[in-house]
Formats: structure tokens, C-alpha cells, sequence
């Protein structure tokens, strides 16, 4: 859709997001799909709306539905019309949750403000808050949050939903009553030590986070551990791809947190209390909190660039793993010409290398958490060979997708994000599973070459 240059149309920012879920009693999510948004730019779409699933529907989050009084007879239709602020657009409108019940249970909330759903990208997030107001009446208000976003990152962290997630209803109260039980342990014995006048020794044992390779083999033995597996064997799981996700966006992720947050802490407390004990006065840690702000900011600042660069590396781990447990033969990080370093060479370098090999004999993969600009980096580590890049980004423009088609470049992703509706990869040809990059463009197309050549059994 062509958009006037000097029209920027609303974006939801971090304190957007924070203003509408203060003191909200309960806050409601939802991934959209492409059906959810794609209304709002094109006229005839089928779909006007949001799809509400039938569970949040009658979850009581959303005012109850009631009968339609409907004259002219036929099936019946239950509906209730409740007003809905957008902050994006500076707008309130009267929204309908309706339910046709002759197409099942299936629900829609129509009737919404168009311009915060227009150019998002796959896969952003619906945010409904609701507040109840002095004189007792809700007070309901909406937020999209582009997916691209540092919104998203906020509320996962926030509500802890995993990388599985569709639709759901928080208690922010009892949500944050739960991350201080978790947390709980680690602050008594802070107190404590504080207390002691040994703050110095606890902090030093909380100082380090693991290394990226010991934190991802951490969480591979846990998902192990958890699915009753003896290993990664991508030829073994229904969902090697939908693995992989969970290890790094889940499992990983969660583990990480809580070390930074007990690192972090202590740091924390280092800069604007120091390691003086019970004997720290309150004005001194006013002082020290103002003082220090450079510092403290500069500790968040590293916190932030961290979480993102260790990500990228902890995903090749992962694909790495699946590699060796499946006995697939590749070369990592082999430097090419140019100083180029593809993550994944298949089946080796010196086939890589060979001018005389067949262009279906040898492939390069590369990993990728995000994508967003950065697949374009990965075009030059094309040799006559197909380039994979595998990734567990799901908010990725077609246009993009079209792009990387034109360079070569077939994009592998976890099964769920194939298949899901809040994605753009169901239809695209240059898009696989992570099954089927081993199961057929490996072992099925790959496998038979690599054996005439003596490289695999």
C-alpha cells in the first residue's frame, strides 16, 4: 500500500506501553495473525477484526456477551458493544465482540480504530488493559506493539509467556506477586549478608554469568532432560526445529535471566549502596543513586547488549548440537575468501572449495536469531552451492522473504512457525522446517552424493 512520505502512521513507544498497563487489574494479549491486521489495509479482506479465541472469550476478561434481538429470525448472534480507547490514534471507539453462533464458536472484535493495525509487522502483539475507575465502571484500552519493537521484549520479560504463545489473560499484581516468590530466596540472603557485613563475599559468588557455550549446553540438557531424550538427533525428533526454539527463546532464555538478574543485582547494589554493610545511611544511597547514574546507566546499557549478542551465538550452538547428534558432516566458522566466515560449510571445506564438484554437492548454512537487515550479510558466502539461513524470527516482511528468494537464499525455520498464522512463511517457496532441510534436502538429496565421494557412510 502506497503511503504519503510525510504520513508516519502511529507506533506504540516502550512509555506508551508502560502509561496503559499502570494500574491495570487485568491486561489482555494476543499474537496476531495475518487475518487480525491485514483488514485494515485492504478493503475486501475476509476477516474485519481480531479473532478471539472461545476460552478468552468467556475467560471474563471481556465484558458478557448478550442476544442480539433479531426480528427476522435465524441463528442466534450474541454481541456486546463496549467502548475502547486508542492511545496510538487518539481515538475511543465503540468496539463489538460478536459471536456468530452458526459458524461455531468462532469470535470477532470488530468495529476498531484502523490506524495502529496499518504496516505492522508479522506476528505484533494486541494489548488490551483493563482498569476499573473510581466509580466502579471498566475502563478498557488497546496498544499494538509491533513486533519489531523493544514492546515485545518488555512484555515477555514481564508476563513470561514463551515463544508457543497465542492469545492470554494477566493479573499484572498477581504476575509480579509471582516473580518476587521466585526471586525471593536470592533477596533474604542478600539482606542477610547485607546485614552480616558480608555482601562483598555473596556478591562475588553471584558475579559471573555462565559462558554462552556452557549456558547453552545448560539449557539442552534440560530440554533433554524434560522430553526424556538422549540426544538432539534432528532425524529422530518430529520437530527438530520447534526444539531448537524452545532450547534458545525459552529454556535458554529463562536460565540467562535469572543469572543476570542475581549478577546485575549485585552490581547494582555495589554502585549505590557499596559493600559497607548495615552501616550505609539512606541518604547516602539517595546520593550515590544521583551521583552514579552514569554508571548504573552504562550497566543496563552492557546488560541490554549482552542478552542480544549472546543470543546469536547460543543459536548456532544449538544448530551445532543438531548437527553432531545427527552425524551430519560440516565444518564451522572455516574462512573463506575475503575474510568471509559462514557459520556452516556441508559436508566439508575441501568439497566447498573443489571447482570441478557438482553445485548440489555442497551447501552453506548460516544462523541467524533476527533478520531484519542482517540476511543480506549473508549472501556473499555463496560459492555455486545453495545458501541456507535458518532462523526463529517470525516477524519477517514477504517483501523480504521475495528478496531473499531473488539471492538465492532459502530461509529454514522451526515447524510451528511454518505453519503459523501470525507468519507470512506458509506460502513462500523459498521457505522450509527445519525437518525438512534434514530430512530431504539432506538426507534424501544430499546424502547419496556425499556417499559416492567416500564422506559419509
Amino acid at each position: 500500500m502506497q503511503q504519503d512520505m510525510f504520513t508516519a502512521e502511529p507506533e506504540a513507544s516502550l512509555d506508551d506501553l508502560i502509561a496503559v498497563l499502570e494500574g491495570a487489574e487485568q491486561v489482555y494479549l494476543k499474537k496476531l495473525s495475518l487475518n487480525d491486521w491485514q483488514w485494515s489495509e485492504n478493503p475486501r479482506a475476509h476477516q474485519a477484526g481480531v479473532y478471539i479465541p472461545q476460552q478468552d472469550r468467556d475467560g471474563g476478561f471481556f465484558p458478557p456477551l448478550g442476544l442480539k434481538d433479531r426480528q427476522e429470525g435465524g441463528a442466534l448472534i450474541r454481541e456486546i458493544w463496549f467502548e475502547l480507547e486508542w492511545p496510538q490514534a487518539a481515538r475511543t471507539k465503540t468496539a463489538r465482540l460478536v459471536h456468530y453462533t452458526s459458524k461455531g464458536p468462532e469470535t470477532h472484535l470488530t468495529n476498531l480504530v484502523k490506524e495502529p493495525f496499518r504496516g505492522i509487522s508479522p506476528a505484533s502483539l494486541l494489548v488490551i488493559a483493563r482498569d476499573r475507575l473510581r466509580e466502579g465502571s471498566l475502563r478498557f484500552r488497546a496498544l499494538i506493539v509491533d513486533s519489531n519493537g523493544a514492546g515485545v521484549d518488555y512484555l515477555r520479560d514481564l508476563f513470561g509467556f514463551d515463544s508457543a504463545f497465542i492469545s492470554g489473560c494477566y493479573v499484572p499484581e498477581t504476575v509480579a506477586r509471582e516473580s518476587e516468590e521466585r526471586v525471593l530466596d536470592h533477596v533474604e540472603q542478600a539482606v542477610f549478608a547485607w546485614r552480616a557485613g558480608t555482601l562483598e563475599a555473596f556478591a562475588g559468588a553471584h558475579a559471573v554469568i555462565p559462558g554462552t557455550s556452557q549456558m547453552a549446553a545448560m539449557a539442552q540438557a534440560a530440554y533433554l532432560e524434560a522430553n526424556g531424550l538422549s540426544s538432539l538427533d534432528p532425524f529422530a525428533m518430529k520437530a527438530p526445529g520447534d526444539a531448537v526454539m524452545q532450547i534458545s527463546r525459552d529454556i535458554e532464555y529463562r536460565l540467562f535471566r535469572d543469572f543476570e538478574l542475581k549478577a546485575r543485582s549485585m552490581e547494582l547494589v555495589r554502585i549505590v549502596l557499596g559493600m559497607e554493610g548495615a552501616s550505609m545511611s539512606v541518604e547516602r544511597a539517595l546520593r550515590a543513586l544521583i551521583t552514579e547514574f552514569p554508571r548504573i546507566d552504562k550497566l543496563m546499557l552492557s546488560a541490554a547488549q549482552q542478552r542480544k549478542s549472546r543470543a546469536g551465538k547460543s543459536f548456532e550452538l544449538h544448530i551445532e548440537r543438531i548437527l553432531k547428534d545427527g552425524r551430519v558432516p560440516y565444518e564451522a566458522q572455516v574462512v573463506i575468501e575475503s575474510k568471509k566466515r559462514p557459520d556452516f560449510v556441508l559436508p566439508d571445506f575441501s568439497l566447498y572449495s573443489d571447482t570441478g564438484r557438482a553445485r548440489e554437492e555442497a551447501l552453506v548454512l548460516s544462523a541467524k536469531t533476527t533478520l531484519r537487515e542482517r540476511w543480506k550479510q549473508v549472501h556473499g558466502e555463496i560459492r555455486d552451492c545453495d545458501l541456507y539461513l535458518a532462523t526463529v524470527d517470525e516477524n519477517v516482511a514477504a517483501s523480504a522473504i521475495s528478496d531473499m528468494g531473488e539471492e538465492g537464499i532459502i530461509l529454514v525455520v522451526p515447524e510451528l512457525l511454518k505453519v503459523s498464522d501470525a507468519a507470512v512463511y506458509r506460502k513462500q517457496s523459498n521457505v522450509i522446517s527445519f525437518g525438512e532441510f534434514f530430512g530431504l534436502h539432506l538426507r534424501r538429496n544430499r546424502y547419496p552424493l556425499w556417499r559416492t565421494r567416500g564422506l559419509f557412510p
